[in-house]
C-alpha cells in the first residue's frame, strides 16, 4: 500500500525517522507550514497537487495529522484519493501505519483515538462474554472457591466483586441515603452495603432501610454491616442477601439463622464479646480457621457460604504487610473466598486514592481475593468505588491475558499520560527561539473592574458525569442578572462575548484562565473555588 503523510516543518523529522522502517510504502510532505494542526484541507489539497498531481492514481491513502480541526472529506473528494486523520502524537504513527489493514480509520477521529476506543471495546466485550456465559457460570459454581450471592458469582474465578458501604445509614435521611446508593450504583459498584452504626441497636430500622434501597439496587446484593445479632436477625427476616460479619462471640446464635435463610456472611477472625483480636499473622489465621470449623460443623452436609476477611490493616497502624501475607497464606490453604477491606487502608492515608486503590485492587488479584470493600467517608476517597470497578475489570483481563495490567484498553489515569510527547522530551519539533527577544512575564498589581460587570463561576457537580456543568452568574451592579451554563470554557466565553458581558481584555482573560481551572475541576471531582488554586503546590516549590 502506498501511503502518503502530510505533515509540518516540526515534526516532519521525527515522522521521517518513525516511518523509514515500515514495510509499507510511504511518502512524507514537508508542508509550508511549521505546525502540522495549523493545516486545513484547502490547504493540504493544495499541497498534494502541487507537488504528486502525476502521482495521484498510484496513491492508495493520505494520512493527516490528527489534530486538524476540519473533517478530511473535502480532500477525500477533491483528489479522489481515501484520506484520513493520522493519530494525534506523531510518536504513535508506527503503530497506525503496522494496524492499517486492521484499522477502520476515520475523517473526523484521530487514529490514536480509534485504536484506544477499538481496544476498549475489547476489554469490555469480553467481560460481558464472560458474565453471559452461563453454562462456564454453572461450571465454576461447582469449584468451592466460588459462591453465589443473590444472583450474584463471587469468587476465584469471577471478576473481584465491588462492595461499597453506606456508612451509618441509620443517620442518613432517606433523600440522602437514595442519593448515597445510586451514586454507588452508577459507579459501577456489585453490592450495596447498609453500614449501621456501631455500638447502637436500630433493628427496627432496617425493614424500612432495605425496603428502601431494593428497588435501586435492583438484583444485585444487599449486605448489612453490624456485629448486632439481633440487627442481623431483623435483616435476614427482611431478604438480606449477606451479613458482615460473623464472629465467634456469636456464631452459636447466628449461624443456626444464616443456615435457615439460606444466606452467606463475612467472617471474621475475632471474638468482640470477650475482646479478642489477632494481633500476629497465626491468630488471624488460627481464629478463622476455628469459625470454619464452627460453621462448616454445625451443618456438615449443607454448610453456610461465606467469604473471609483476614482484616487489612491500615498502614503503619499495626502492620499493612502481616495482613496481606495472613491474606496468602489464607488463600494457599483454603478455597474459599476472600474478603478485602480496601476501604481501610484508603481512608487512613493522606494521598490520592486512584492510585492506590488500583495497586490494593492488582494486589487483591494476585493472592486470589474475591471482594473489594470500601466507602466513601472522605474527599480524597471520594470516587473510590468506580475506581475499584475499573480496576476489578483491569485486573481481570490482566489475569486471563496472563499480562501485566498495561495496554489492556481501559486504564485509570487522571493527571498523568502513558507516555511522554517528543516534543516535551526536547528531542523533536522545538522551534529555535534563540535570536528572538525573551521578556519576563510580570503580574499587574493595578486592578480596573470591567463595567460590563462582573462573574460568580460555580461547578455542578451532579452524580453522573454527563449531567456536571459550569454555571457562571453575571452581576451588574452588584445585582445577578444573566446565568450562563455549559460543559466546556469555549462555548461558555464564546456566549459571553456575544453577550455583551465581557469588554476588558484582562478580564476576558482572567475568565478563560477560572472556566478552563473550572472545566478540571469537573472532570477531577476537585472543588472549585473562585480565585482560589485547585492544587496543592509541591514541597519542592518556590514561591520566589
Amino acid at each position: 500500500m502506498k501511503i502518503l503523510i502530510v505533515t509540518g516543518n516540526l515534526a516532519y523529522p521525527a515522522i521521517m525517522d518513525i516511518v523509514k522502517d515500515s514495510k509499507e510504502d510511504v511518502i512524507v510532505h514537508k508542508a509550508n507550514t511549521q505546525v502540522a494542526a495549523f493545516l486545513t484541507p484547502n490547504k493540504i489539497i493544495k499541497e498534494v497537487k502541487d507537488n504528486y498531481d502525476d502521482e495521484l492514481s498510484t496513491i492508495d491513502m493520505i494520512l493527516v495529522p490528527g489534530l486538524i480541526r476540519k473533517t478530511t472529506n473535502e480532500i477525500n473528494e477533491k483528489l479522489g484519493i481515501p484520506t484520513f486523520k493520522g493519530p494525534t502524537d506523531c510518536a504513535d504513527l508506527g503503530m497506525v501505519i503496522d494496524l492499517i489493514s486492521d484499522l477502520n480509520l476515520a475523517t473526523d477521529k484521530a487514529a490514536d483515538q480509534l485504536i484506544e476506543e477499538e481496544k476498549r471495546k475489547r476489554a469490555f466485550q469480553f467481560i460481558e462474554d464472560f458474565e453471559n456465559d452461563t453454562d462456564k457460570r454453572e461450571e465454576l459454581l461447582k469449584k468451592p472457591n466460588n459462591i453465589l450471592v443473590r444472583n450474584l458469582p463471587v469468587g476465584e474465578d469471577f471478576p473481584i466483586r465491588v462492595l461499597s458501604e453506606i456508612a451509618n445509614a441509620p443517620s442518613l435521611s432517606k433523600e440522602a441515603l437514595i442519593k448515597k446508593c445510586k451514586h454507588f450504583v452508577e459507579s459501577g459498584s456489585d453490592m450495596i452495603d447498609i453500614g449501621m452504626a456501631a455500638g447502637e441497636d436500630n433493628s427496627d430500622m432496617i425493614p424500612d432501610l432495605i425496603k428502601t434501597l431494593r428497588p435501586i439496587v435492583g438484583d444485585r446484593p444487599l449486605s448489612i454491616d453490624t456485629l448486632n445479632p439481633k440487627e442481623i436477625k431483623v435483616a435476614l427476616e427482611n431478604g438480606i442477601d449477606l451479613v458482615l460479619s460473623l464472629d465467634l462471640g456469636h456464631a452459636e446464635e447466628l449461624v443456626p439463622l444464616l443456615h435457615k435463610y439460606n444466606v452467606p456472611a463475612v467472617l471474621l477472625p475475632t471474638n468482640f464479646a470477650v475482646n479478642k483480636v489477632p494481633h500476629t499473622i497465626d491468630e488471624r489465621l488460627d481464629y478463622i480457621n476455628e469459625l470454619i470449623g464452627y460453621c462448616d460443623k454445625y451443618s456438615p452436609d449443607e454448610p453456610i457460604d461465606f467469604i473471609a476477611d483476614l482484616i487489612l490493616d491500615p498502614v503503619n497502624s499495626s502492620s499493612i504487610v502481616d495482613s496481606i501475607i495472613a491474606c496468602k497464606e489464607f488463600k494457599d490453604k483454603s478455597p474459599y473466598p476472600l474478603f478485602f477491606g480496601v476501604g481501610n487502608v484508603t481512608e487512613l492515608m493522606d494521598t490520592d486514592s486512584v492510585g492506590a486503590n488500583t495497586l490494593l485492587a492488582g494486589i487483591a488479584m494476585e493472592i486470589g481475593a474475591s471482594v473489594l470493600f470500601t466507602p466513601e467517608e472522605s474527599g480524597k476517597t471520594e470516587g473510590s468505588v468506580y475506581e475499584l470497578a475499573v480496576a476489578s475489570k483491569m485486573m481481570f483481563l490482566a489475569k486471563h491475558r496472563s499480562s501485566i495490567p498495561k495496554d489492556l484498553g481501559i486504564n485509570l489515569l487522571r493527571f498523568k499520560d502513558k507516555k511522554q510527547r517528543l516534543d516535551i522530551l526536547g528531542e523533536v519539533m522545538v522551534e529555535d527561539t534563540s535570536d528572538l527577544e525573551v521578556i519576563k512575564a510580570k503580574e499587574s498589581k493595578r486592578f480596573v473592574r470591567d463595567r460590563a460587570g462582573s462573574f460568580k463561576i460555580i461547578v455542578d457537580y451532579a452524580d453522573k458525569f454527563e449531567d456536571r456543568k459550569i454555571r457562571v452568574t453575571h452581576f451588574k451592579k452588584n445585582k445577578p442578572d444573566i446565568v450562563v451554563e455549559g460543559k466546556y470554557p469555549k462555548e461558555i466565553y464564546d456566549e459571553l462575548v456575544r453577550q455583551g458581558l465581557i469588554s476588558m481584555m484582562d478580564h476576558a482573560a482572567y475568565m478563560g484562565s477560572e472556566l478552563q481551572k473550572a472545566r478540571i475541576a469537573m472532570i477531577t471531582g476537585k472543588e472549585y473555588v473562585q480565585d482560589f488554586s485547585l492544587f496543592n503546590k509541591p514541597l519542592n516549590w518556590n514561591e520566589n
